[in-house]
């Protein structure tokens, strides 16, 4: 591939090198033999990037092959730290959505940050814990945004507090924090609506469960493990990112991958950011129908 051909947007770039990965002669594959809910076989990463996506997929067994990515990136090398950024590539350009609203400058800017604190995340994260993939975007997410923080014309609601901020006018409804745990993978989407419509709508649990296709008991222990997390994230400050206002200017803070470089480009500046910094901080939602309250 010639380095003019090289996508200029990080994003692009991190997207080509995982696609080289897993087309021939690389083929690249993660072994999905002793990991309940895969194939016994080797998957190849775009098969298992979608199975990860799947909402059929149990949060744990995401979970137990998320450790995996992290402990190949760490000892196996760069090849394992493009997997792991390809692999959730759907929830980082959902964060940089996120990130683009309301901003005039360069998004190549806050891109690259983005992939920074992910791939810096890898080296730290603790595998005991659950959401590994939501933490590793959520280190992308705070280097971003504190990159934005630092230009003077970015405004955004942020705390160094161990509580959740106190939120500006309009207030927000519930429906918006909600809408942004989905955003940030904290709950799905079927968690988010079973959840509004059990507590700030009419329904019922067993109106709830009945719509989702489930016994009410498996919805009531579905709800409070999703408020659980919900509460959580919310006291943990994760779902307090708001532009608080369009930026008229900006300067741009330099550019992780220019449109001269190539894989080589990127796969060094992955192993700079595996090696040094550290951040902390999550995205995704899958989209499910709404859940209404039914006559009695």
């Amino acid at each position: 591939m010639s380095a003019s051909s090289w996508p200029s947007s990080p994003l692009d770039a991190a997207e080509r090198a995982f696609d080289l990965l897993v087309q021939p002669p690389s083929h690249v594959g993660f072994d999905g033999r002793g990991f309940t809910g895969l194939p016994d076989a080797i998957v190849l990463l775009d098969d298992l990037r979608a199975l990860l996506l799947s909402s059929a997929t149990p949060a744990e067994v995401r979970d137990a092959v998320w450790r995996e990515l992290v402990v190949r990136a760490r000892r196996d090398g760069p090849a394992w730290v493009v997997a792991a950024v390809g692999t959730a590539m759907p929830r980082l350009r959902r964060v940089a959505g996120m990130l683009a609203a309301g901003w005039r400058g360069d998004t190549d800017d806050l891109d690259s940050e983005l992939l920074v604190g992910f791939v810096a995340r890898l080296k730290t994260i603790d595998l005991d814990v659950p959401r590994v993939c939501g933490r590793l975007v959520d280190a992308g997410l705070r280097a971003a945004r504190k990159a934005r923080d630092a230009d003077s014309d970015a405004q955004l609601i942020h705390t160094d507090a161990t509580g959740p901020i106190a939120p500006i006018q309009p207030w927000d409804h519930p429906d918006l924090v909600l809408a942004r745990a989905v955003a940030a993978g904290v709950v799905d989407a079927d968690e988010a609506n079973l959840i509004a419509a059990t507590r700030m709508e009419t329904a019922t649990v067993a109106q709830a469960a009945k719509k989702l296709g489930i016994a009410p008991s498996t919805a009531s222990a579905w709800r409070a493990r999703a408020e659980r997390r919900l509460a959580e994230a919310i006291s943990e400050g994760e779902l307090a990112f708001i532009p608080l206002r369009p930026r008229v200017s900006g300067r741009a803070v330099g550019r992780l991958l220019g449109a001269d470089r190539g894989a080589g480009a990127l796969l060094a500046t992955q192993q700079r950011a595996f090696g040094g910094k550290t951040s902390d901080r999550e995205a995704a939602g899958v989209g499910a129908p709404g859940i209404g309250a039914a006559p009695a």
